[in-house]
């Protein structure tokens, strides 16, 4: 028997395929997805869904479309898509949706991110729990309600590139080599479409692409940039063609990391605050969001820009919350997770990178020079250490810097007069303790990390 509870993470559903995610599960949750929104007196006559690459991902959303059948609603049907193609189909058709990908998972697991009409989050504390627990009676009683088979199959691709195309304009900009690693992922479908000339006008780019071919069995690399090891050869491949800049997604291509010219990781923190600035020149005075992980430099430079930096917790659901609630024009996350007003509030990699590409094409500088304005600090990145107490580790840090300026917002944050700071958050799902530690120089952020790893490790 399914044990849902395994699998409903804080913010989606995540597990291997079949034995935790499986069709008969998928259809349960198809069905419990639109009980729940219409108990809720929310829409849900009809749906949208679409999916990745990865072998188990069509049985999968066609099972969710039955079910979800079997509950009253008509379903649209996208095939093959990116999560932020999703997003966009939610928002801009006014409809509840559902990926279904693992992400940047391995082959193995598969998953399901779901949202309210226009693209609205939907988490733990959001009516994920609900769909969970509605979904496991089903499952439990073995019953397999049915309903009259409605599903439309359209391709969204087009319209997406195009609406992607209104919110930046990438006409005018002196031309570009980009090298894009799309790791067998999604990106290998979006950015022809978005960045080529697939289905829209040429724009002054020369894409140079890598691993587009979709493969869910990521035979290349694991479609997780955030692991160094996984852009090892796109930092090769812009040295070797002399490129501009190099882009990479992860395997749902919603995220988006980013080289220089020399090859060198552009930081998360950096990329939010360039971009940032942007929209700012756009909508001046503006909230923008970064969650508190990100480098001191963000906050600091939306406010010399006239924005409002508003600080929030790590997570999507988190952030799209904070958007809607603030009305922020722009968010970002040092997961590379890029939120935008102009987007429904949802996180997309693509337009993210548009942005980036606009602001190097905008100006003669290269992408290093460019990018060193937005870098103040030296950061750790983030260190992940496994404990048997996540709260006793936690308290004894909290004691031994008791006279610095703390707070409880994500985990414990510790923050020092000369702008040294570190954040300790306990993983909601494995026995591990992430540490990410930000100072003025070198040498103290090494100072101050092995510190607190060491009361972590101890």
């Amino acid at each position: 028997m399914s044990d849902l509870s395994k699998i409903v993470k804080a913010y989606d559903v995540r597990g291997t395929t079949p034995d935790q995610l499986n069709e008969a599960v998928a259809r349960a949750i198809g069905t419990a997805f639109v009980q729940v929104l219409r108990d809720n007196g929310e829409k849900a006559d009809k749906i949208v869904i679409a999916h990745d690459m990865r072998d188990s991902s069509p049985p999968l959303a066609d099972a969710f479309a039955a079910g979800a059948n079997a509950a009253g609603a008509e379903v649209l049907h996208g095939g093959l898509a990116s999560t932020d193609l999703l997003y966009y189909a939610s928002g801009a058709l006014d409809l509840p949706g559902a990926m279904f990908t693992a992400s940047h998972n391995p082959a193995q697991y598969n998953g399901i991110k779901m949202c309210r009409a226009g693209a609205a989050p939907i988490g733990q504390d959001s009516g994920l729990t609900d769909i969970r627990d509605r979904a496991q009676a089903l499952l439990d009683s073995g019953e397999t309600p049915t309903g009259e088979d409605r599903v439309d199959r359209h391709d969204l691709l087009a319209d997406y590139a195009a609406h992607l195309r209104t919110l930046v304009d990438l006409s005018g900009i002196r031309p570009l080599k980009v090298v894009v690693d799309a790791g067998n992922g999604m990106g290998g479908y979006t950015v022809p479409a978005v960045l080529g000339d697939s289905v829209l006008p040429a724009l002054p780019l020369d894409i140079i692409p890598m691993y587009f071919e979709l493969d869910g069995s990521f035979p290349n690399h694991e479609a997780n940039p955030l692991d160094p090891a996984n852009i090892v050869d796109l930092q090769q491949a812009v040295r070797d063609h002399g490129a501009d800049l190099g882009l990479a997604f992860d395997g749902d291509a919603d995220r988006c990391f980013v080289v220089d010219e020399r090859g060198e990781p552009v930081s998360p923190s950096a990329i939010t605050a360039l971009v940032a600035t942007r929209e700012l020149a756009k909508y001046p005075g503006s909230t923008i969001i970064h969650n508190l992980i990100t480098s001191s430099a963000v906050p600091e430079i939306v406010s010399e820009n006239g924005g409002q930096p508003v600080r929030a917790r790590v997570g999507h659901s988190f952030i799209k919350a904070e958007m809607a609630r603030t009305n922020a024009v722009f968010g970002g996350e040092h997961s590379a997770h890029y939120y935008f007003r102009d987007f429904w509030f949802a996180d997309t990699g693509m337009l993210a990178a548009m942005h980036m590409l606009a602001a190097l094409g905008e100006q003669d500088r290269p992408l290093s020079e460019l990018a060193h304005a937005y870098e103040r600090y030296v950061a750790s990145g983030e260190i992940n250490s496994t404990v048997d107490d996540q709260q006793a580790k936690l308290a004894a840090v909290t004691a031994a810097y008791a006279d610095a300026d703390t707070d409880e917002l994500d985990g414990l944050t510790v923050r020092f007069a000369d702008g040294a700071w570190f954040n300790i958050r306990a993983s909601n799902t494995e026995p591990l303790l992430r540490l990410n530690v930000e100072a003025p120089t070198g040498e103290r952020m090494s100072e101050l990390r092995d510190g607190v790893l060491a009361l972590i490790r101890g």
